[in-house]
């Protein structure tokens, strides 16, 4: 009995010297104390599976392309040389004295409705993210269509009428987002809206987009969405990008003409740009790029390039400023901030003598391409705001 009552009586004896005199005190102490830990925990463990989540799933994917991208761009303007400036000065001296007016197709817009005809694998998802941002803080409405089974890019006429009646639904001011192909409002007599995109170097593009449908996280996304969808063959799976095109796969092949109806053919941009018409469907064609550029030319008020985040976010604040007003203030502030994590693990670098194999059959793609980069540096010099007064 002594033996075990010693070590009590110490004990009360110390509770009483360092503990509260009221116990109520003592927990409320300890219980405050504890709260707080959990909540540090909880904290980081939240922020942690925030990350994984956000680098497992397509968005998180295409936030660390579209940092990465930006990041050689940031890169390359601070390893700016007197040769870069002199370039700027030969455009200037080519394009000649540029007046924004003109090369502004926001002006004919009749109501304030912005359609984003988004292209895939452009950094689409980043602009998604920056216009919900921009709503709320310029407010106008923010409407995207929703993830579809198959998602179907070429309309037909009818399917046309009823996205262009659905889109002129819509209150002004507000924005539609959609994978789809150019439609020309006028033919159904409505008021065209303000057509933005985006479009990326058409090989890079490509080979993002071969990697994006075989990241581990795009199936789960996809079964999880719609459960019935078989998964698919593992040794597809393990497909390189490199092998698919030496081994001539004919998911490899880009062949001039070649037709692939649906929202499976992600080897054009133009197609986007073109419209819906069997002409604009046949790959690295005349007709289908002539048509691209005659609608980027008449329709959109801004197509920017991928490659050159910063100019495109510039141009889009001055052309289009009810939607994009502050738009490289909150992209720095509060989208970039979702891609501050590792570089995705499932995209494998593409040898350099690859990638010019593939070009060679993408000349028509390419030279989309450079026409709506030109453009964009036209719309940006215009605004004379590298000039010294």
């Amino acid at each position: 009995q002594p033996h075990f009552h010693f070590p009590f009586s110490l004990l009360v004896m110390v509770m009483r010297q360092y503990v509260p005199k009221r116990w109520s005190e003592f927990i409320a102490l300890l219980s405050l104390s504890t709260t707080f830990f959990l909540f540090l925990q909880t904290r980081d463990l939240s922020m942690q599976l925030s990350n994984e989540r956000i680098k497992h799933t397509a968005e998180g994917e295409e936030f660390l392309e579209t940092d990465t991208i930006l990041r050689e761009e940031e890169n390359e303007e601070k390893s700016r040389t007197i040769e870069g400036d002199v370039d700027a000065y030969n455009e200037r001296e080519f394009y000649g004295k540029l007046d924004p007016m003109e090369l502004n197709n926001t002006r004919k817009a009749k109501k304030e409705i912005l359609f984003f005809n988004r292209v895939p694998k452009v950094g689409s998802q980043t602009a998604m993210e920056l216009l919900k941002s921009l709503s709320i803080k310029n407010n106008f409405h923010y409407h995207k269509d929703k993830t579809q089974k198959v998602e179907t890019i070429k309309l037909t006429y009818n399917e046309e009428k009823r996205l262009s009646n659905l889109v002129n639904t819509f209150q002004p001011s507000s924005v539609y987002v959609k994978h789809v192909c150019f439609t020309n409002f006028t033919k159904f007599n409505l008021d065209m809206p303000i057509y933005v995109n985006m479009v990326r170097d058409p090989v890079e593009r490509v080979i993002s987009w071969y990697y994006y449908v075989r990241a581990p996280w795009y199936f789960v996304e996809r079964k999880r969405a719609f459960p019935d969808l078989p998964l698919p063959n593992p040794n597809w799976l393990k497909k390189d990008f490199e092998t698919c095109v030496k081994t001539n796969d004919p998911e490899c092949r880009y062949l001039p003409g070649h037709r692939r109806d649906g929202f499976g053919d992600h080897r054009r941009q133009t197609m986007f740009f073109c419209g819906h018409a069997d002409d604009c469907t046949g790959f690295n064609t005349e007709v289908a790029m002539r048509k691209a550029k005659e609608n980027v030319e008449k329709h959109y008020a801004v197509v920017g390039v991928l490659e050159e985040l910063n100019k495109t976010l510039t141009v889009l604040e001055h052309y289009v400023p009810r939607f994009f007003k502050g738009a490289k203030d909150v992209y720095y502030n509060e989208v970039k901030i979702f891609s501050k994590i590792n570089r995705n693990i499932y995209k494998p670098t593409t040898a350099e003598a690859t990638k010019d194999i593939v070009r060679k059959n993408f000349t028509r793609e390419l030279e989309f391409f450079d026409f709506c980069k030109q453009r964009l540096h036209k719309q940006y010099l215009a605004l004379n705001l590298d000039q010294k007064p």
